[in-house]
């Protein structure tokens, strides 16, 4: 999970992730600060709280801009600041 500590989306998602750790044994969940636009550009940052699973953003938006800003998600209960446990169950597969 990529984040900027300005965002307090980051949070949840890291729960949510930790909750899918817990039912996927060998899930390795890492967290990565993104703290310059520069590392920003360089990891293809999309905002925060970005999914990447081997370095590919699992919820990429081809229309979204790179930088240092909070990331919304469409989720069945409307928008959010981070995606639901059952989208990370879809989108992450098992390790």
């Amino acid at each position: 999970m990529l984040y900027f500590d300005g965002c307090p989306n980051w949070q949840v998602a890291a729960r949510r992730l930790s909750e899918l750790a817990a039912e996927r044994p060998g899930l390795r969940v890492t967290h990565c600060q993104i703290r310059t636009i520069e590392q920003a550009h360089q990891v293809g940052f999309h905002g925060s709280p970005s999914i990447h699973v081997g370095g590919v953003d699992v919820f990429a938006d081809a229309d979204a801009g790179v930088g240092l800003a909070c990331r919304v998600y469409e989720t069945p209960d409307g928008i959010a600041g981070a995606p639901t446990l059952e989208q990370l169950r879809t989108a992450i597969p098992d390790a």
